[in-house]
């Protein structure tokens, strides 16, 4: 879908279906964008939150939660999102990609 593969900034949400157990299958999906701003993670499993966090090219990834924050916490996108990361110690090591992992 065209607005999934969008980076839209507003009060959008995109929802789709994937069968049970194919969360390769949801991150191919999810990767295969040109933007990595910020994700969504919704489950109870907490270890397969932080699998798919590690696994999203995505500069946040919010795990039952979304767009809360601490200030202090690094923020940038990946790909064509963002120039980079601000704020904390990964400014400096900007070579090297690492998401902030936010869990509710």
């Amino acid at each position: 879908m065209y607005i999934a593969q969008e980076e839209s900034f507003g009060p959008v949400m995109v929802i789709s279906k994937f069968k049970n157990g194919d969360v390769d299958g949801v991150l191919r999906r999810a990767n295969t964008t040109e933007y990595g701003l910020a994700s969504g993670v919704f489950t109870k499993d907490l270890s397969k939150a932080l699998y798919i966090s590690e696994k999203l090219e995505a500069g946040t990834v919010f795990i039952n939660t979304y767009n809360k924050t601490d200030v202090a916490a690094p923020f940038g996108g990946f790909k064509q999102s963002g120039f980079g990361k601000d704020l904390g110690k990964l400014v400096l090591s900007s070579l090297i990609t690492h998401p902030t992992v936010q869990i509710k």
